[in-house]
């Protein structure tokens, strides 16, 4: 393997006189200088981050070099005896925070698909907007506005009406001259950003698409950072796959039209796993009219990992199943610690999803603790779904 290009020392310079005096006042500078990326040199970079390791793998050129180095991660990560996996007190099994963030892009800047075509990131910021099961399928625990990698409509509602604008300034390919690499990261980068403007905590990340700050923001890349480390290898490549497709799919079909205005339905049905799985399959069911037919059981364990059951009962005909809900986390006001400030998680809530099916109206009804559930209808006769909080 290719010596890696991190920092190293390549410089030093002394500051000796040429005659040193009897009381010698040594004084010496030390220069880190990181050494110029090369192409054609594969890196891969690990790095301690707290509770868990970040590994960086080089880019893969191919599918199958694509395989293989992610199962060739997992079974090395095995035998170290670690894993991308946990179990929480109440014995859930969880991930372990860490992202499994996808960077697409080319080998250099100009063979990027996105400043190539445009109308690409258009396409898939228009519709990861649309399509929030993408949002929260396959995130972590920590999701919400001031989340690793929010959505842009979950904090600030008018940041839409700015996205209009942005979008109907990069024509569909053949019918306009597209913009130039810079007014793509310029119309974008002020819009894909959490609610304190922070470009790089955003579900879809620009930072080293073409920003003009240094050459290291110029890379024609564009990090998905909305997916969460999976237990299993095969879960992470279905995760890539569906990236691919999409990719290729907006290629060949670019998307246009406006953002949805979801509003309070952000929070309220995409939290439940019903409603979510009904939103991939639509995906999934898109991506089949354009050619590229993803079968719904190879992310079959994706769904049972990300809302495990917990258990049902039937009486009468009618059967009650409980299931884990998603819940936003949203941090806390700041407050003094050992080395400086500190803004806590409010992790106390959690949401249960309540199905119903069998149910008849006038005859039947959910309660809790004596309070009676507001239940809404699945699409199927005598099925309905609600949410606890607890």
């Amino acid at each position: 393997m290719p010596r890696s290009s991190g920092s190293r020392i390549t410089s030093i310079s002394s500051a000796l006189p040429t005659r040193p005096p009897r009381s010698l006042e040594f004084r010496s500078a030390w220069k880190a200088i990181r050494r110029p990326t090369i192409q054609r040199i594969s890196v891969i970079k690990v790095t301690p981050d707290p509770g868990v390791i970040e590994v960086n793998v080089h880019p893969a050129a191919s599918w199958r070099e694509a395989v293989e180095t992610t199962t060739a991660l997992y079974e090395e990560t095995r035998l170290t005896r670690l894993g991308t996996d946990k179990f929480m007190i109440d014995g859930r099994h969880t991930g372990t925070g860490g992202g499994n963030h996808v960077v697409l892009g080319g080998m250099n800047p100009a063979d990027s698909p996105f400043l190539r075509r445009p109308d690409l990131l258009k396409s898939l910021v228009l519709y990861w907007q649309r399509r929030p099961c993408l949002s929260y399928f396959f995130s972590g625990l920590f999701i919400g506005p001031t989340s690793q990698a929010p959505r842009m409509d979950e904090a600030r509602q008018d940041m839409l009406y700015e996205l209009e604008i942005a979008l109907s300034l990069v024509p569909p390919p053949d019918a306009g001259e597209a913009p130039r690499p810079w007014l793509v990261d310029r119309l974008f980068r002020n819009l894909l950003v959490d609610v304190s403007g922070n470009t790089h905590r955003a579900e879809l990340c620009i930072d080293k698409l073409f920003s003009p700050d240094g050459p290291t923001g110029r890379l024609g890349l564009v990090e998905f950072r909305s997916f969460e480390m999976p237990p299993d290898a095969r879960m992470s490549l279905a995760q890539q796959l569906l990236l691919r497709a999409l990719v290729a799919c907006f290629w060949r079909n670019p998307l246009d039209g406006k953002p949805v205005r979801w509003g309070t339905a952000l929070h309220d049905r995409f939290m439940l796993e019903h409603f979510v799985w009904k939103d991939f399959l639509e995906v999934l069911d898109d991506l089949g009219r354009a050619g590229y037919r993803l079968d719904p059981t190879w992310f079959a364990a994706q769904r049972e990992f990300r809302f495990p059951g917990y258990g049902g009962v039937e009486y009468g005909g009618v059967r009650l199943e409980l299931r884990h809900a998603l819940e936003p986390w949203h941090v806390l006001g700041e407050e003094n610690s050992v080395g400086g400030t500190a803004r806590f998680v409010d992790s106390s809530v959690e949401r249960l999803q309540v199905k119903v099916e069998g149910m008849t109206d006038g005859r039947h009804i959910v309660t809790c603790n004596g309070r009676r559930l507001p239940l809404v209808s699945s699409g199927r006769f005598g099925g309905r779904r609600s949410s606890l909080r607890l």
